[in-house]
């Protein structure tokens, strides 16, 4: 067990693109400010950099355990969050697992109505460093701490196909395939002049009929457009429809569920159990967010939709690849079916880290090492700007 946290430091990770996370400035697209881009497609907010919070616990024996969490914007949030109330309150709490001390931090403040947003990031950030200490102090890996021992592997699908035509990114596609990749994912914004039908029928013959073959609508389309949606390209047996409506709108999402042939993936938005159940058995594919959830969430999350039948399918969003590699070991450990590979992210920021997971031939290869496996390396360390130290 590890002993009482003394020190919480709290970092900005920050690495800058050639090209920004889905692609350049389009058409009606602008910047905001140096750091976003607000897209067309959806009007959400977008990073021009891969940015994160990072932050490190040292315990009173000097041990250290490492966290991360969204930083995409306003990064500062989360440090002044652990600055005024959740790191003075951890330090006063006496070593426990990290699952009963994520309760009493969310304790804290849900009487008042704060439930998730950056309070549940900053929770998530923290979490994940907690799980980190106390699986190293026994010197467990982290997928042996949740229950399930041992080095493993997880199917991986490539995310995104970067290219500016429907040519280039079936040729982009294929080459993943050549090294034994046959799970993909589009985004609806990479389709050309939104034909998700025809990039299907592209990716379909191009691929052959064993590849699974997933679409991204990212909230884009009211309940009846994604219904027609997945109709339209049901000849092309998708793998699954994923985030079709807003992320509010739970009687959108479970009409979407109740009417489409291919598997409704939803979660990656969500921080909590509470956000799952409302929504338990409304998608066949649950898809939890490690930068959102941390691991005790994420565990909760999985486990709920496992006793509902849902494939577990995590989620990956740009990081630094400390959550990531959490992701991949709580993945592990509650039996995921496969792990979202963003491709351009994963290999550049593993560059910056000891102990990242191989990924190849098709899947992460996950290593049985202490914790969650991850550190920065003194490159790594580079990118990370201190926010706070308490």
């Amino acid at each position: 067990m590890h002993k009482r946290i003394e020190k919480i430091e709290v970092f900005t990770f920050e690495r800058q693109r050639k090209v920004a996370y889905l692609g350049d400035l389009g058409a009606d697209e602008f910047a905001l400010g140096e750091h976003h881009i607000v897209r067309r497609f959806n009007g959400t907010v977008y990073p021009r950099m891969d940015r994160s919070v990072v932050l490190r616990l040292t315990d009173s024996d000097g041990a250290t355990g490492w966290g991360e969490t969204y930083g995409l914007v306003a990064p500062g949030v989360v440090a002044a969050l652990i600055e005024d109330l959740l790191g003075p309150y951890l330090k006063m709490l006496d070593p426990e697992r990290p699952d009963a001390i994520w309760d009493k931090l969310y304790e804290l403040q849900r009487v008042r109505g704060y439930w998730g947003g950056y309070l549940a990031d900053t929770l998530a950030a923290l979490d994940i460093a907690l799980w980190d200490l106390f699986a190293r102090s026994t010197g467990d890996s982290l997928q042996a701490a949740l229950g399930k021992g041992g080095a493993g592997t997880i199917p991986a699908y490539v995310s995104g196909l970067p290219k500016p035509t429907k040519s280039e990114r079936l040729e982009l596609a294929q080459s993943w395939q050549s090294r034994g990749f046959d799970r993909v994912k589009i985004p609806v914004s990479d389709s050309d002049a939104g034909d998700v039908r025809g990039e299907f029928e592209s990716l379909r013959n191009g691929l052959g009929d064993a590849a699974r073959i997933a679409v991204d609508v990212h909230w884009t389309r009211t309940a009846e457009a994604a219904v027609a949606l997945a109709r339209d390209i049901a000849p092309f047996d998708p793998w699954f429809l994923e985030a079709p409506v807003a992320p509010e709108d739970i009687a959108a999402q479970r009409k979407v569920g109740q009417a489409i042939s291919c598997p409704l993936a939803l979660g990656e938005e969500w921080r909590t159990e509470w956000d799952y159940i409302p929504r338990d058995g409304a998608a066949r594919i649950v898809q939890p967010e490690m930068g959102h959830t941390g691991i005790t969430q994420f565990m909760r999350i999985a486990g709920r939709a496992r006793t509902s039948g849902a494939e577990v399918i995590p989620h990956a969003t740009i990081g630094m690849g400390i959550f990531m590699s959490a992701s991949l070991r709580a993945g592990l450990a509650a039996g995921a079916e496969a792990h979202e590979f963003q491709h351009t992210i994963y290999g550049p920021n593993a560059a910056l880290l000891e102990g990242a997971a191989p990924v190849e031939d098709g899947a992460f290869h996950i290593p049985d090492t202490p914790g969650h496996g991850i550190t920065p390396n003194s490159d790594g360390m580079a990118h990370l700007t201190p926010l706070l130290s308490i």
